[in-house]
């Protein structure tokens, strides 16, 4: 008779304590609770069979239930649930996301904590690592929720093994209490946990703000006059929130902030309610700071990042300043934007998605310009210790941001409009200027047309819309937007190269008669 198999990963677990897992003990000592039931995802009884005798062990006082799932169709891929175009309008009438198996909730609404093994998989985008990480997530919710109170009771989650939990899912401002390689205890915040429990399983569907379809619509957060509040339930309260955009390394995008920044108070709608707040390394000089505080921003001085993947001196050696919004912990949630968008109608109602909401890239990806996040601590020091280690598919700081938080949540293409400006979407809320910026080219037309390649990104009507706020600023605010000789030197040069090469668009023939010209 061949001995009983135990894993190393899995017998190291309960080195200290014969009687029971180690991890147990912080349950023990924060649930107050005489019995806990528990429920486990993914255990196996070939590996973890020293976790199930001594869970037996410790019965009365811990009831143990297998929970039940199918698992998912393994054909299935990533793509799947996360692919490149979806029809944002409803127009087809075929399935919206592919089938992730979740078990019959029901039966499991009473447990007081989760054990969950994560698969490795093939990755961190493996399908049945997510559709784990989602039943422990959906069965803590299930069974913490008191629907009448809108409250909940504690229900903590375990991991076992080596494989990570998803940071995209589970918060590490929740851990407890963690063993590298061994094991992670969390208290969930359930608010926030169901609150993205309501989401799609994947960008195969575009996110509703807080609801499915049929369930009702409830904001993220509620006020202290509409929570509940007593020794056992956790209190609901009105969040603190802030559009962010980031300025570093050149003063060069100081006039698009400060378009940025007029279009944003334009359209919203809680203008005494949420700040604008703009993070500003060193480059950023006292008068294009003054400017900047004029156009509405409040300035936070930051200290820039550098990408350890770029070449020196290039575009994106200092991108990665970014990720400072995680550390933005006096507020709730914000939405950044990078200062060369330009908000057309109001988007407050994002402010009730959750992390890490944002419109589609490339692949399998999000575009880093736009995104709906929840600055952490806990959070920036994991990005940062990443940054070191996960090379960026594109080189800058959306290919990390995206190899840390896989599983998001879409926001419609006219929330972020980059793709194409061939047809602009008459709902348009948000548009991107990729390619040569409004501010860098003359009012007359867009510049994109006197370069070839660039003509994807050209469009006189989206550039006659930033001209359009560029008109309703201030004398003072215009200031900022002028045209140094070196910036009209390389308007000159272009269109120069354009009419050279005959570009039969004809933009180059343009009598030209900006104002701001220099030379």
């Amino acid at each position: 008779m061949k001995p009983k198999r135990v894993s190393i990963a899995t017998s190291t677990l309960f080195e200290k304590d014969k009687r029971k897992p180690v991890w147990f003990d912080v349950i023990e000592k924060n649930n107050g609770r005489k019995r806990i039931k528990l429920g486990l995802v993914n255990v196996d009884t070939r590996v973890d069979i020293g976790l199930y005798e001594q869970l037996h062990a410790l019965h009365p006082q811990v009831e143990s239930v297998c929970v039940d799932f199918d698992h998912v169709d393994e054909s299935l891929k990533w793509k799947d649930f996360f692919p490149v175009w979806i029809d944002e309008y409803g127009k087809w009438s075929g399935p919206k996301c592919p089938d992730l198996p979740m078990p019959t909730w029901e039966m499991y609404r009473d447990l007081n904590v989760v054990v969950a093994r994560v698969p490795c998989g093939s990755g961190i985008r493996d399908v049945f690592r997510l559709q784990v990480n989602l039943v422990v997530a959906n069965l803590a919710v299930e069974s913490g929720w008191v629907d009448k109170l809108d409250a909940y009771e504690p229900v903590y989650v375990v991991f076992i093994g080596s494989c990570d939990p998803m940071v995209d899912i589970f918060k590490c401002d929740d851990l407890l209490l963690h063993q590298s390689g061994e094991y992670w205890v969390y208290k969930p915040d359930l608010v926030s946990l169901r609150h993205k429990m309501l989401m799609p399983v994947g960008s195969c569907q575009i996110a509703p703000g807080y609801a499915e379809i049929g369930k009702e619509v409830r904001s993220g957060y509620m006020s202290q006059s509409q929570a509940t509040l007593n020794n056992n339930y956790t209190i609901i309260r009105v969040p603190k929130l802030a559009y962010v955009t980031v300025l570093h390394s050149s003063e060069a995008y100081v006039c698009g902030a400060i378009a940025l920044a007029q279009s944003i108070r334009q359209h919203n709608n809680n203008n005494q309610t949420t700040d604008l707040l703009l993070l500003a390394d060193e480059s950023i000089g006292p008068k294009s700071l003054r400017g900047l505080k004029s156009a509405g921003w409040k300035i936070k001085r930051i200290k820039r990042i550098l990408n350890p993947f770029a070449e020196k001196g290039s575009y994106n050696e200092w991108n990665y300043s970014k990720l400072r919004m995680w550390q933005l912990t006096m507020y709730d949630k914000i939405i950044f934007l990078d200062a060369d968008l330009l908000v057309l109608k109001s988007i407050d109602d994002l402010f009730n998605y959750p992390q890490l909401s944002a419109s589609p890239n490339d692949f399998t990806m999000f575009n880093s310009g736009l995104m709906v996040i929840e600055p952490s601590m806990c959070m920036f020091e994991n990005l940062m210790k990443k940054s070191l280690d996960v090379k960026p598919y594109n080189g800058v700081d959306q290919g990390l941001v995206n190899e840390v938080f896989t599983w998001w949540h879409r926001l419609p293409m006219k929330l972020n409009y980059v793709k194409s400006f061939e047809e602009i979407p008459e709902d348009l809320h948000v548009m991107h200027y990729l390619g040569l910026k409004p501010w860098m080219c003359y009012r007359d037309y867009d510049c994109n047309w006197d370069v070839k390649e660039l003509h994807i990104f050209a469009s006189d009507l989206a550039h006659h819309m930033w001209w359009q706020v560029y008109d309703s600023m201030s004398k003072e605010l215009k200031s900022f937007c002028g045209l140094t000789k070196k910036m009209e030197e390389r308007i000159v040069q272009r269109r120069i190269w354009a009419r050279n090469a005959n570009l039969s668009d004809g933009h180059w023939k343009i009598e030209v008669k900006d104002s701001r010209r220099t030379l």
